[in-house]
């Protein structure tokens, strides 16, 4: 079972503290720095369509990428009545294909730390270089190492009236790898229902994906704090990324 099969449904309700304005907001600051107005956007490991969303009502063309037919089944309720809908297509991002190049690539919330496999997450970078227009733009977040290792051990809660989801993080120094299993419990009428998913994300170091970054053939790297244009600091839990591809029109 992939993660997201169960916890699909309801995501958003368990997710409603994450600010999804401020992260496009961030965006739109770091394209106003670069001077870049997109028409056309890629969603990647677009989840239930959040950003999505936001960008098409902002007036873009998006597509919506992501490999959980599940999540991709929310976001396409939640576009319906857009009048520009993002096209949602099922994909890898190591193996991305869009019909058609865009201005601006964009992957929220640490959506890339669960690519787990080192290798496809710099395949993922290169084939969302090669579906970049010239002078186009990358903005990515992930979660850092340190927050993933102060995983290790720890027990969360997330409820409302019709959820509760117990989850513990657990963080394995020889993989690289953070796992949280999570304990799902659903409302369905009168009764509960109780399902358990694994999620895993790995521990990229700024570092690694910079390199990844070069080897793709990006320029203009930066690295951001947490939605601020400034350097990363001591003890940061999650830092964005910002690449540009080529001549720069």
């Amino acid at each position: 079972m992939n993660a997201y099969h169960e916890l699909a449904r309801s995501y958003d309700r368990l997710t409603n503290d994450v600010d999804y304005a401020a992260v496009v907001d961030f965006y739109r600051e770091i394209l106003k720095k670069e001077g870049c107005r997109p028409r056309t956007a890629v969603d990647l490991a677009c989840g239930t369509g959040s950003v999505s969303l936001l960008l098409a009502k902002a007036g873009l063309q998006v597509i919506g990428v992501d490999c959980s037919e599940e999540m991709l089944t929310v976001a396409q309720q939640k576009c319906a009545d857009l009048e520009k809908m993002p096209l949602f297509t099922c994909q890898r991002l190591e193996k991305l294909r869009l019909p058609k190049a865009v201005d601006l690539a964009v992957c929220a919330l640490d959506s890339l730390d669960y690519i787990l496999d080192p290798a496809d997450c710099a395949m993922a970078l290169r084939r969302a270089y090669k579906y970049l227009n010239p002078g186009g733009c990358l903005i990515f977040d992930v979660n850092t190492p340190e927050k993933l290792r102060a995983m290790d051990g720890q027990v969360f809660l997330d409820e409302d009236d019709d959820v509760y989801c117990v989850w513990r993080g657990e963080f394995d120094e020889e993989t690289n790898i953070c796992s949280y299993g999570m304990d799902l419990f659903q409302r369905r009428g009168e009764l509960w229902e109780r399902s358990f998913e694994e999620h895993q994300e790995y521990a990229y170091s700024e570092a690694t994906l910079r390199g990844f970054l070069k080897d793709a053939g990006f320029t203009r790297i930066e690295v951001f704090a947490d939605r601020k244009l400034e350097r990363p600091g001591p003890g940061e839990q999650r830092i964005y990324f910002k690449a540009r591809k080529g001549t720069i029109r």
